[in-house]
């Protein structure tokens, strides 16, 4: 019995050594720690807003809602459904696994007291289209047919037709509950 006891606790102190190290490690692991996205939080554009260079700075870490946008979007208009193609097969900053963002997504970069574009001042984003409007992947509830759309110039939602010739922008994004686009 004492034996069983000895070898219970060598499990134990090995156990609590390996805990006891395991945040250090990570607290050195290389590359510097972004806090867990919390859409309750609202952070300045400084430090909201994060060039990641790790992906030839052709992406942006959103770290309220720990989404990544592309640095740049699509400066050409497109259908629904080649807006949607268009982000599934991009490629940016070495990374594939981008999609057509949901008009929640889209949505949170509005900043309401901003027009032209309608973003937080100081947002490290180039080559927004204000004029006109980005596609998201979300489908009108009410109408299957029709896609929700966001006005950057102002920030306010349009429809858009999914099967005819309507054409918007699109403006990928990594992370996040995705929409199966129907």
């Amino acid at each position: 019995m004492t034996k069983l006891w000895k070898n219970v606790l060598v499990l134990w102190v090995i156990g609590m050594g390996i805990a006891i190290s395991a945040p250090a490690l990570a607290a050195n692991a290389v590359g510097p720690y972004y806090a867990t996205p919390s859409w309750d939080q609202t952070l300045p554009a400084a430090t909201r807003f994060i060039v990641l260079t790790n992906m030839n700075s052709e992406a942006v870490l959103d770290r309220e809602t720990g989404l990544v946008w592309e640095q740049s979007p699509s400066t050409s208009t497109d259908s629904w459904g080649s807006a949607s193609i268009h982000c599934l097969t991009l490629s940016k900053g070495g990374r594939k696994g981008w999609r057509l963002p949901t008009i929640q997504d889209l949505a949170s970069l509005i900043d309401p007291t901003q027009s032209n574009p309608a973003l937080p001042s100081g947002h490290p984003f180039s080559k927004l289209q204000s004029s006109l409007y980005y596609w998201s992947a979300s489908t009108v509830a009410f109408d299957a047919n029709n896609a929700w759309g966001l006005d950057f110039f102002g920030g306010g939602l349009v429809l858009g037709g999914k099967s005819n010739n309507i054409n918007f922008y699109a403006w990928c994004v990594r992370g996040g509950p995705a929409v199966d686009p129907q």
